[in-house]
């Protein structure tokens, strides 16, 4: 986003009747002062954090040290409502997954935004502040220095001479005259000077500490991705939602059903009515049986209230073929993941059973570095191939839409081992 304000206002005829001027002026003066006083405070710190490096009480001020991009940024985007009133929104930022400061301080030292707002303070340290100061200097400094040089003549110089810039010497009146004169044609062009520096340097400053702007890669990215986020939830939604339906809804009835049959069946005479009686009752009951092993497929209970350890462990008690279960997770993870994992788990276990010919299998994981792994491995004959149309392409799909990564190798003659890598963090809502 461009400082549109200031721009516009460099365009019109009344710019140095206007406050903008004063304003770029303000801009620039505080980016000094704000500039030199950053430049002492991260030499302090650092220099005190070297030292006790030592007794290792350094490392958690170097440690801060790296996050005081982060204020000044805040202190920068403030600064930017000189240039242009529209605010400056900050770049989003990842929510830490859990309360307290060691996972916010992990989160953001993971954020690309806070090694770009510690780029920013460094080169605000540096570079900035000297051309901020030296621009002040030049555009105003130096044309009031001329424009003053009748009072100085007047008073330093006893009405006789005067220096002007410490380099050239004016003896008479009207030449005073004329270096003021001339001291307040560059007081003008200094005013329009100024605000092309400060404009100039909130761009800048708008590149390094700013949100990205609409046409900008990174916030298409972003945006995709956001979305990609909401569209997950609104499908886990909308599964337990269908869960609960076919749960509290078509489940009962079928359980009504089936008694009314039931009571029937033994109410009716011996004949063809008791026989049709009961060949309805068993399709009855093998309907609830069905509905209930689709309430289970599409979000089992096991995996909402006790989490993805659980629900794996289900899922091999249940498996034709023997499982060992290993999977170690710190605590819940998000409900999204979860979901993903369990169906690649239990898509994976219903191959073995089917296709491989194994006498065992295991499932083994857990969470590391930010990511959920997952391997299930079997002893069968192999040659699996996951591009040859199988249910693992959809697998690979409903992974790739985490962020995550699906990996399949199956040697003709085994083992065979599937690999799962989601991307995510724990939380400890159910820890």
């Amino acid at each position: 986003m461009r400082s549109r304000d200031l721009w516009q206002a460099l365009s019109a005829r009344r710019y140095l009747l206007s406050a903008w001027p004063w304003r770029a002026t303000a801009y620039l003066v505080t980016g000094a002062v704000a500039g030199a006083a950053t430049l002492v405070g991260l030499a302090v710190a650092l220099v005190f954090g070297g030292v006790l490096t030592v007794v290792l009480v350094g490392l958690p001020l170097l440690v801060l040290t790296a996050l005081a991009g982060i204020p000044l940024a805040r202190l920068e985007r403030q600064r930017l409502r000189l240039i242009d009133r529209a605010p400056a929104p900050a770049r989003p930022v990842r929510q830490p997954p859990a309360t307290g400061p060691w996972p916010w301080l992990i989160t953001r030292l993971r954020e690309r935004a806070t090694w770009r707002e510690l780029g920013h303070a460094l080169l605000f340290a540096l570079v900035l502040w000297p051309l901020d100061a030296l621009a002040v200097a030049l555009a105003l400094g130096v044309p009031l220095h001329l424009a003053g040089t009748p009072l100085v003549m007047a008073t330093a110089g006893g009405g006789e001479e005067a220096k002007v810039l410490k380099q050239w010497t004016v003896t008479t009146w009207p030449a005073a005259s004329g270096v003021a004169v001339l001291g307040l044609l560059l007081l003008a062009l200094g005013g329009y000077a100024l605000g092309l520096a400060a404009g100039v340097r909130a761009e800048l400053a708008r590149v390094l500490v700013g949100a990205p702007g609409e046409g900008d890669p990174e916030a298409r990215v972003g945006e995709l991705t956001r979305s990609r986020a909401r569209l997950v939830d609104a499908f886990e939604a909308e599964r337990r939602r269908i869960e609960r339906d076919l749960h509290d809804g078509a489940q009962q009835r079928l359980v009504a059903l089936t008694m009314a049959l039931g009571l029937a069946r033994l109410d009716a005479p011996p004949g063809p009515l008791a026989d049709q009686l009961a060949k309805a009752h068993g399709e009855a009951g093998r309907a609830l049986e069905e509905l209930r092993e689709l309430i289970h497929g599409i979000h089992p209970k096991v995996l909402a209230d006790y989490g993805l350890p659980a629900a794996v462990a289900d899922a091999a008690d249940r498996s034709a073929v023997p499982v060992d279960v290993a999977l170690e997770l710190p605590g819940r993870l998000p409900r999204a993941v979860e979901a993903a994992a369990y169906f690649v788990v239990c898509e994976a276990l219903a191959n073995v059973g089917r296709h491989s010919g194994a006498d065992r299998a295991e499932v083994t994981g857990g969470h590391r570095d930010g990511r959920l792994l997952l391997h299930v491995r079997d002893d069968g004959r192999g040659g699996a191939d996951a591009a040859a149309g199988s249910g693992l392409t959809g697998l690979a799909d409903r992974v790739s839409v985490l962020d995550g990564r699906l990996s399949l190798s199956s040697p003709p003659g085994g083992p065979t081992l599937l690999s799962v890598e989601i991307p995510c963090e724990w939380t400890e809502r159910f820890a």
